[in-house]
């Protein structure tokens, strides 16, 4: 059976660890290791890896100090590391649940493909309140996954992303890019680099959602409205400045017809109104739900893309 190398990183996460790592204990699949980044914790955190390690053994848990440079940069400083070495990797955030199934879902489907080329998988997630109440499920994308939704949308949450040896040599070579964060990143670069995604439209993992966490799911109508206000005000915009920076380092990763689409995108984005309107057309870019198209069409429109 592979072996799967998970990526966790934690920060002040005491509240929620316990579940999470029991979780993880639980899972069908056995032939794991957790490899935990700290990015500087200051309550329990620690404590309780400790404690978990000593339980588990060294081959099963290794605690790491972060780099103290956001959570992105975090998660990336594990999937960079080349003396990390296993079969696949799987992010892992420090406050959700996973279900039983959840590495198994993934194995059983990456393992049948060609190892040689990049491979991602994730999917939806079940959002639980604080106490693990349902809330609902994410919602479910229906268009294909690939370079030209990832230029201005993420198909899945890092939470849920497994991904085999050659996608991490692409993050290996490409290396730690200040980007907004890790697992769009992931989709950019294995999509670019002519990888295949995998999109699960089952949930294996309860997405906790409380006032602490770094990162929630956006949806709601308060959080589509903010998200399009954030849009118009220029929070797209400055992402996907980042992004192209990190891609423009890293194109000799990527196949031609990203190169080319990029270089499409890099103009769509300088141009004027009716250059960027035409070009968003010629470029095919889409995201996944209609309330989505309508933000990249505005963001295209107050040139804010």
């Amino acid at each position: 059976d592979p072996m799967i190398a998970i990526f966790m990183g934690t920060y002040n996460g005491s509240e929620f660890l316990e579940e999470q790592l029991e979780s993880i204990a639980a899972q069908t699949y056995k032939n794991w290791k957790l490899v935990v980044s700290d990015d500087g914790s200051s309550d329990g955190t620690l404590e309780i890896l400790r404690r978990y390690e000593t339980l588990w053994g060294s081959a099963k848990l290794e605690v790491r100090r972060g780099p103290s440079k956001g959570f992105a940069i975090n998660f990336l400083s594990l999937a960079c590391d080349k003396s990390i070495d296993a079969d696949l990797y799987a992010f892992c955030d420090q406050d959700d649940v996973w279900l039983s199934s959840k590495l198994n879902a993934a194995v059983e489907l990456l393992k049948e493909h060609d190892m040689r080329i990049p491979h991602l998988y994730g999917g939806r997630t079940m959002c639980v309140d604080r106490n693990l109440n349902i809330m609902h499920p994410s919602p479910l994308f229906i268009f294909p996954c690939g370079f030209r939704n990832a230029l201005v949308q993420n198909f899945a949450g890092g939470n849920t992303m497994v991904f085999n040896l050659a996608a991490k040599r692409l993050l290996e070579s490409a290396g730690i890019q200040s980007v907004p964060v890790h697992d769009w990143w992931t989709y950019l670069l294995v999509s670019g680099a002519g990888g295949h995604v995998y999109y699960d439209e089952y949930h294996y993992i309860l997405y906790r959602q409380h006032p602490n966490a770094l990162i929630g799911l956006n949806s709601g109508f308060m959080s589509r409205l903010l998200s399009l206000i954030s849009v118009v005000r220029g929070s797209f915009a400055q992402h996907n400045d980042l992004h192209v920076a990190a891609l423009n380092q890293s194109r000799e990763l990527l196949c031609p017809q990203s190169k080319g689409l990029l270089a499409l995108f890099i103009r769509l984005r300088g141009g004027s109104f009716l250059q960027r309107m035409k070009k968003l057309e010629v470029c095919g870019l889409y995201r996944q739900t209609w309330r989505g198209t309508i933000s990249l069409y505005l963001a295209a429109f107050f040139n804010k893309l």
